[in-house]
Order: C-alpha cells, then sequence, then structure tokens
C-alpha cells in the first residue's frame, strides 16, 4: 500500500505545500535580489563561522505516506490507560432513557398557555427531588438551591464559616489535596474580603487558629481517607470544616455529613450533565440544627 502511495506522490510534495515557494516562485525571488541560488544567498547572509562544516545526522528523505506510516507507529506505542483523577471534572455519558425521560420529559410543562406555569412548577418539584438526593448522599439534614460551580461553593463556604462561626480569626484553611481550580478562587474572593488563606497538610489542620478550613474528599490525587477524627479535632477549636466531596464517590464512600462536617460543597457534573453543575450543603455549629445552601450552575 505505501508502494502504491509513493508512486502517486514525490518526496518534496510535503515541503512545497505546506512550507514554502516552489521552485518557479523560488527563481523569481532569486532574481529580485540578484543572486544565483539558494547556495550563494546563503553563503551571503549566513556567517561562515556559524555553519557546521558536516552535514546533519538525519534520516534520509521520506515521503509524506512514509512519513504518514512511521507516525501511525510511533503512535501506537503509546499506552493508553484509564485515569481517575480529573480534579472534579469527568467525561460522562447519559443514556437516552434517562436523557429522555428526565432531562428532556416534555411532562414537566406543556404548550398550551403562553406563561407555562407548568414549567415553574415542573422545575420546582425536580429541585425538590435533587435537593433530597443531594441530603441523602451528603448526610445532611437540609440542602437549598441555587449558586454556580464547586470553586463558587468554596468561596461562599469560606464566608459562611465565618458568619455562622465563633472564632475571631481572619485565617481560613485550606488542605494541600483541594483541586487547584477551587484554591484560586478562594483566593480570589479572601482577597476582596481581607481574609488570609493558608494552605497546608491536612494533618496540621487541628493545630491551626482558624475561623474555617476546606479539605477534599477524596483528594485531588484520588486519596480517600476518613475525617472523622481530623473533623473533630479542628471543630474543638472552634474551625468550621468544609469538605469538597465527590457526590458520585459518596454513594459509596462515608458521605461527608456522618463524618461530622460542618459544609459540605462538591460537583453534581458526574451525574452524567454538561460540566457546569455544582452543589453546595452546610451544617453550622449549633447541635441539631443546620443551614445549608444548595448551588447548581445556569
Amino acid at each position: 500500500m505505501t508502494e502504491l502511495l509513493n508512486s502517486l506522490s514525490t518526496q518534496n510534495e510535503f515541503v512545497a505545500r505546506h512550507n514554502g515557494p516552489n521552485k518557479s516562485d523560488q527563481q523569481k525571488m532569486l532574481d529580485a535580489i540578484n543572486v544565483l541560488n539558494l547556495d550563494t544567498l546563503i553563503d551571503e547572509t549566513v556567517p561562515a563561522q556559524i555553519r557546521l562544516e558536516q552535514p546533519m545526522t538525519l534520516d534520509a528523505p521520506m515521503s509524506e505516506a512514509d512519513m504518514l506510516v512511521e507516525m501511525k507507529k510511533f503512535a501506537d506505542l503509546n499506552q493508553v490507560k484509564r485515569t481517575f483523577i480529573g480534579q472534579g471534572y469527568y467525561n460522562t455519558f447519559t443514556p437516552n432513557v434517562i436523557l429522555r425521560n428526565v432531562l428532556e420529559n416534555p411532562g414537566w410543562y406543556t404548550a398550551y398557555t403562553p406563561y407555562q406555569p407548568e414549567i415553574s412548577q415542573g422545575r420546582l418539584e425536580s429541585l425538590l427531588n435533587y435537593q433530597q438526593m443531594v441530603m441523602d448522599l451528603t448526610g445532611m439534614e437540609i440542602a437549598n438551591a441555587s449558586l454556580l460551580d464547586e470553586a463558587t461553593a468554596a468561596a461562599e463556604a469560606m464566608t459562611l464559616c465565618k458568619r455562622a462561626g465563633k472564632s475571631k480569626s481572619k485565617v481560613f484553611f485550606v488542605a494541600d489535596d483541594v483541586h487547584p481550580q477551587t484554591l484560586e478562587v478562594v483566593k480570589t474572593r479572601a482577597e476582596f474580603i481581607g481574609f488570609e488563606v493558608q494552605v497546608g497538610s491536612l494533618e496540621s489542620l487541628p493545630e491551626q487558629d482558624v475561623f474555617g478550613a476546606l479539605v477534599q474528599y477524596p483528594g485531588t490525587t484520588g486519596e480517600v481517607r476518613d475525617l472523622t477524627d481530623i473533623i473533630a479535632a479542628a471543630q474543638a477549636n472552634k474551625t468550621l470544616v468544609t469538605v469538597a466531596t465527590d457526590l458520585l464517590a459518596s454513594a459509596l464512600l462515608k458521605p461527608a455529613g456522618e463524618m461530622g462536617a460542618d459544609v459540605v460543597i462538591g460537583s453534581a457534573q458526574r451525574f452524567g450533565v454538561p460540566m457546569a453543575t455544582a452543589v453546595h450543603t452546610l451544617r453550622s455549629w449549633q447541635p441539631k440544627i443546620s443551614i445549608s445552601a444548595l448551588c447548581q450552575a445556569v
């Protein structure tokens, strides 16, 4: 097959098509500057002392067809492995039966009225179901709607911890295994509010004099650990703890709410929706009383 392709092309075809003028164009340019040929042009423009005295050690020229074959062989050396580290964003597939019967269900609305109040009713019902699902997966007592993405929810959780907490500190602690995009949004919000953001290891959290803390569960590297003891130790120091969690992972892992988290945030993008949905729940420091906010991107 390669020999057939070679018979239909020349070795110089790729260069002429992609990397410059043809021979006729080159000669016109040489005539315009009164130079005999390309070698003479190089002699007159490139100093001899910076030129190699011997030819470069290169393989023989190849046709475009041969190059494509070699590149395919080289690409086949790649080992494609499944990655579980998406830093909060993961490609998803929504089966058509769910897409049609849930996301595109015409039963949520009708078209015979100009204002379509049925759409609002459908939204209310779907939000109620969504909030109940968030409560079940996070182990929190209540959920509310709505904000933007996970990073925005983290920034809101920081301010909420300050308002609801009893600590007089103006320092907010962020564990070093939090998603980097979340950390950057928290830093931006803190700068204009007057908070200081301190980044450190999760193990050092109980020792910090901070009004709130943000930890990732699972971590941005995929690490999973039980946060119960760390959260309890931090709360004993008047620190409200925000846990950024993966809702889908919470279907198998111990929910953050059961570990004593004051705030639970996370992305709901894992449920097969475009990468633009987040959830934000908070339980305040009062015993058996929850203050929570659910955020869903628009």
